[in-house]
């Protein structure tokens, strides 16, 4: 495995495995752990998914795990789970100028990809 990927540890893994679905649905699934890694790259890169490299997979899988997991809160849980677990009780917050938004990022919400997001109330 190469230096300038992104691959979970095994602790991280192991962290993670009892929040992620286990039932399986018609052709068993390829290896979490190199699909949770690879959107992880893609995302931390800001990188389209056909831009993956094929070491975590094809692209169309990255994306379609990505996109229903999305919107059943599966990464709605990991990270609720992982910041409950914090030892910081009072206010998180996430350093986010590095970070380029995608011209699609604004449509996110509208197609449910973020359920806790976009069930909530609005901002008046």
């Amino acid at each position: 495995m190469s230096d300038h990927h992104f691959w979970l540890s095994e602790a991280q893994f192991a962290r993670l495995q009892p929040l992620l679905p286990n039932k399986p649905r018609g052709v068993p699934r390829v290896d979490d752990r190199r699909v949770i890694s690879g959107i992880v790259h893609v995302i931390r890169g800001g990188l389209m998914w056909r831009d993956a490299p094929a070491v975590y997979g094809p692209p169309k899988t990255l994306y379609n795990r990505f996109v229903r997991w999305s919107r059943i809160g599966v990464f709605d849980r990991i990270f609720a789970t992982l910041a409950g677990e914090s030892a910081a009780t009072d206010t998180v917050t996430i350093d986010a100028t590095h970070l380029k938004a995608h011209r699609t990022a604004a449509s996110l919400r509208k197609k449910g990809l973020f359920p806790a997001v976009s069930d909530g109330p609005r901002a008046a």
